[in-house]
C-alpha cells in the first residue's frame, strides 16, 4: 500500500468515527444498505400512496354510483307504483260510471250483465254485483242465470259496504276464474232499497304490464306486493303470483336477507320499497348483494392486480438501476477520500449526468481548495497587517487620551468612548467589505449615542457617497470626537440645541459641514485636545484634508474638504504612519 493510499485510508476512517452515533449503528451493526433498496424504497413510497388513493377514489367512485343507483331504483320503484296507481284508480272510475247506469239502477241485471260484457271485453276484466249476503248476482265472467255461489274475498266485500268506501282486495285465488285476482270494491246502498257491492275484478297476471314498462338492467328486478306480503306481479318469475315474497320487506327499504327456490342458506339482496298511494300494496326492486357490488369488486381486483404488477416492474428496475448506478458511486468515494487527503482530483465522464456533474464538482473542490489555502495564507498576512494598523490607532488613543486627561477615571471614560466609537467603524467596515462604507451610515453610527429625542434638532443630508475602509476608520473617529464635544459644550448639551450634518461632492472634493446651533455658545475650548488632533493630524495628513473649525457666537462650525481620490474604495491604508509619534 502506497503512503497515499494510507493518508486515504486513515482519512476515510476518521470521518467514518465522526460520524453520529445513529448513523454508526446504521452502517456498522445492519450494514451499509445498497442504492437498489433505497431506490426501491423510493418507487414503493411512490407507488403505494397512488396506489392507496386509486383505492380510496375508487371505493367513494363506487359508493357515489351505488348512491346513483339506489337513486335510480327508487325512481324506478316509484314509477311503477304510479302505474299501478293509475290502474287501481282507472278500475275505481270504471265502478262509478257502471254504479250510475240507468239500467243497473233500475235493477235489469241482465241488461247490466250484457251491457258490461260488451264493455270490459278484451281488458282482461270482469264485473260482479253481491248482495248483502255477498253472494254473486251477476258476473260477466259467465253467462247471466248461471248458478253462482259467495265470493271468494267476502272480508274485502263487507269492509267496503261497513266503510262506505272503496276498497282494493289483496289478491286472492277466484272460484269461479279459477285464477289469482283481485277486486276494486264499490258499496251501493240505495236509500229503502238492499244495499249491493259492486265489483271490478281482474286476474293478478295483468298487473306484469306495469312491470313491463320499466327497463330493469344490473340484476334488478320488481314484484307487486299485497298488504298480506302475496306476490301480485313479478318480474322474476310470473310464478311467484299468489306466493309469499321471498323477503322480509317490513316497512321500509335496505339490505336484507332471503333464500329463493332450493337455496340452503339465505343469501343477501338490496330491496327499495315503494308504497302504494292508492292502496296497501307495495312496488318492491330487488336484487343481489353481490350482484350490485360485483362492478366494484371487479374494479378492486384489475386495481390489485396492476397494483401489484406496477410494484414488481419498480423493483425490477430498482434493481437494475442500483447495479448501474453504485459502480459510479464507489469511484465517488475513492475519489472524495483523495480530496479529504489533499490529493488532486480528475473529473471522470460517467453515464449518469448527475454522478459526473458530482465528479467535475469533486475536480473543482480540489483546485478550489488549493486555491482557497493560498487565500487563507495571504488573507491571514492582510489580517496581521490590519491587525497591527488596528492596535497602532489604539495605542494612538491612548497616547492622547492620557496626554489630555487629569484623572484615571477621565481617561478610562475617555478611552471607553473612543474605542467604542473606533469599533463601530469597524463593524461598518465589516458589513461593507470590499465596497466600503456608506458616508451616511458612518455618520448615523457615530452620533446615535448622543442624539436627541426630538428628532428635529438633528439633520443628516447628502448624496449617495461611498468611503474606503481607511478613510471611513478616521473620519468615522472625527465625527465621534465632534459628537463628544457637541453632547459636553455644544449642541446636544443644551436643551434648545441643534446639529446639521451636510455633504456635497464637486470638483473632485467631498466637503463635510458640521453645524452646531445654540442660544449662545457656553464657552470656546482653552486648548488642543484629541478631537483637534484627529481632525487636523488624521484628516489632513491621511486624507489630505483642509479643516477650517470657526466658533460662531450662536456655536460651532467645522468645515472638512476631501479629495475624492483620497477616500473612495481602493486607496492604501496609510493610518499606521501618520498616527505614529
Amino acid at each position: 500500500m502506497t503512503r497515499q493510499d494510507e493518508a486515504a485510508s486513515a482519512t476515510g476512517d476518521a470521518a467514518r468515527d465522526r460520524r453520529p452515533p445513529g448513523r454508526r449503528r446504521w452502517a456498522g451493526l445492519d450494514g451499509p444498505r445498497p442504492i437498489g433498496v433505497f431506490l426501491f424504497l423510493l418507487i414503493a413510497v411512490t407507488i403505494i400512496p397512488a396506489i392507496s388513493v386509486s383505492v380510496v377514489l375508487l371505493i367513494r367512485h363506487n359508493e357515489a354510483q351505488r348512491e346513483v343507483v339506489t337513486t335510480l331504483a327508487e325512481a324506478t320503484a316509484a314509477s311503477i307504483a304510479e302505474a299501478v296507481d293509475r290502474e287501481l284508480v282507472s278500475m275505481v272510475t270504471t265502478l262509478r260510471i257502471f254504479s250510475s247506469s240507468p239500467v243497473f239502477l233500475e235493477g235489469d241485471l241482465r241488461q247490466f250483465h250484457r251491457r258490461a260484457t260488451a264493455a270490459l271485453e278484451g281488458t282482461g276484466t270482469h264485473f260482479i254485483v253481491l248482495d248483502e249476503n255477498f253472494d254473486q248476482l251477476m258476473n260477466t265472467r259467465v253467462p247471466f242465470g248461471t248458478p253462482l255461489g259467495a265470493t271468494s274475498d267476502p272480508a274485502s266485500a263487507r269492509r267496503a259496504l261497513e266503510t262506505r268506501s272503496t276498497v282494493i282486495s289483496d289478491v286472492f285465488f277466484g272460484k269461479t276464474a279459477s285464477k289469482w285476482v283481485f277486486n276494486a270494491i264499490l258499496p251501493h246502498v240505495p236509500a229503502g232499497e238492499p244495499p249491493r257491492v259492486m265489483i271490478l275484478t281482474r286476474d293478478a297476471e295483468t298487473m306484469s304490464q306495469a312491470l313491463a314498462e320499466q327497463t330493469l338492467r344490473g340484476g334488478w328486478n320488481a314484484s307487486i306486493v299485497d298488504g298480506a306480503g302475496t306476490v301480485i306481479a313479478s318480474s322474476f318469475i310470473s310464478s311467484d303470483i299468489g306466493k309469499p315474497f321471498f323477503l322480509d320487506i317490513g316497512d321500509g327499504s335496505g339490505t336484507m336477507r332471503g333464500r329463493r327456490g332450493p337455496e340452503v342458506r339465505p343469501e343477501s339482496y338490496e330491496a327499495i320499497v315503494e308504497q302504494s298511494g292508492f292502496s296497501n300494496w307495495r312496488v318492491v326492486l330487488w336484487a343481489p348483494t353481490a350482484m350490485v357490488e360485483e362492478p366494484m369488486r371487479r374494479s378492486l381486483r384489475t386495481l390489485v392486480v396492476g397494483g401489484l404488477l406496477v410494484i414488481a416492474i419498480g423493483a425490477s428496475a430498482a434493481w437494475l438501476l442500483g447495479r448501474h448506478i453504485a459502480k459510479p458511486v464507489r469511484r465517488l468515494a475513492r475519489d472524495a477520500r483523495r480530496l479529504g487527503a489533499g490529493e488532486p482530483v480528475e473529473a471522470v465522464g460517467y453515464p449518469i449526468a448527475e454522478i459526473s456533474t458530482v465528479s467535475a464538482a469533486l475536480a473543482d473542490a480540489a483546485a478550489d481548495r488549493r486555491k482557497a489555502e493560498n487565500d487563507i495564507r495571504l488573507l491571514m498576512r492582510e489580517v496581521a497587517h490590519r491587525a497591527k494598523n488596528q492596535l497602532t490607532v489604539v495605542a494612538s488613543i491612548a497616547k492622547q487620551s492620557a496626554r489630555n486627561a487629569r484623572s484615571f477615571a477621565a481617561f478610562q471614560d475617555t478611552f471607553q468612548k473612543r474605542l467604542y466609537g473606533l469599533a463601530r467603524s469597524t463593524d461598518l467596515l465589516i458589513a461593507g467589505g470590499a465596497a466600503g462604507v456608506e458616508l451616511r451610515d458612518l455618520l448615523e453610527a457615530q452620533i446615535e449615542p448622543f442624539r436627541p429625542d426630538r428628532p428635529k434638532r438633528l439633520r443628516i443630508e447628502g448624496p449617495h457617497f461611498r468611503l474606503s475602509s481607511q478613510a471611513a476608520q478616521t473620519i468615522g473617529l472625527a465625527i465621534h470626537e465632534l459628537a463628544t464635544n457637541a453632547s459636553k459644550y455644544g449642541a446636544f448639551a443644551v436643551a434648545e440645541g441643534r446639529l446639521d450634518v451636510t455633504w456635497t461632492v464637486a470638483d473632485e472634493k467631498l466637503t463635510i459641514v458640521w453645524r452646531e446651533t445654540v442660544q449662545r455658545l457656553r464657552r470656546r475650548p482653552a486648548k488642543r485636545g484629541f478631537g483637534t488632533e484627529i481632525i487636523e493630524r488624521m484628516l489632513g495628513g491621511t486624507l489630505e484634508a483642509e479643516i477650517t473649525r470657526t466658533f460662531h457666537r450662536d456655536g460651532l462650525e467645522c468645515v472638512m474638504r476631501m479629495p475624492v481620490a483620497r477616500i473612495v474604495p481602493g486607496d492604501p491604508d496609510q493610518v499606521s504612519r501618520l498616527m505614529q509619534g
